[in-house]
């Protein structure tokens, strides 16, 4: 399942440091602060390694994910969803660590500092990336049917392409692949477009003097 990809902004004039907050989106009875648009900001291209930009085309672009986390936030609280443990966050931070930094959390934390973050804040993102990834599976996989036909006709259409990764690999052989490419991407369809309901029923303001 492709991960949908789920998130103060601090401003220097000279010697001083100047802590700027305000309203920059209103999502029914919550307030997205443009302090919530930088951290987002600061977490999301860290997880992407990309360059920090705090620009006003990047922080429209972080207010509609904030918007969407808000409409998914009070969807888990209102329907009860089960949550991840803290611990399931602290092992997929552990897997970053042996992934991009061989193992030293020293490295990671000087990282994190370049963006701007702690640890904590790194963290509180991963436990929240794994929430929105549970409650997908919960919401929408037990609708999701996928049939043997859709199987036979998946591989057929794409029988070049699974042949080059899977030289002499036969349906019986990828059958199990495919029903999860194809329930993922049902998954995936069926996520979208009850988002795109969800927001058309919400009640969304903007404040366009935090963007500029």
């Amino acid at each position: 399942m492709r991960r949908l990809i789920l998130w103060l902004i601090l401003a220097s004039a000279g010697h001083a440091a100047v802590v700027l907050d305000r309203m920059a989106v209103i999502v029914g009875k919550h307030v997205i602060k443009t302090s919530d648009i930088e951290r987002d900001l600061r977490v999301t291209e860290f997880m992407n390694r990309e360059p920090l930009d705090l620009g006003s085309e990047a922080k429209r672009k972080s207010a509609e994910r904030l918007i969407d986390q808000e409409i998914l936030r009070q969807e888990i609280v209102t329907g009860g969803y089960r949550r991840p443990a803290d611990s399931e966050a602290e092992t997929l931070e552990q897997q970053i660590v042996k992934d991009r930094y061989r193992g030293s959390p020293v490295q990671l934390r000087a990282d994190l500092a370049k963006y701007g973050l702690t640890e904590t804040q790194l963290r509180d993102q991963l436990l929240w990336q794994l929430t929105v990834l549970r409650f997908i599976d919960q919401r929408f996989r037990p609708g999701v049917v996928v049939t043997d036909e859709e199987i036979s006709a998946y591989y057929q259409q794409h029988l070049a392409e699974l042949r080059k990764e899977h030289p002499g690999a036969t349906l019986e052989a990828l059958q199990a692949e495919i029903r999860r490419t194809l329930e993922g991407d049902r998954i995936n369809q069926n996520f979208t477009e009850w988002l795109e309901q969800a927001r058309k029923r919400s009640r969304i303001e903007y404040r366009q003097e935090a963007f500029g």
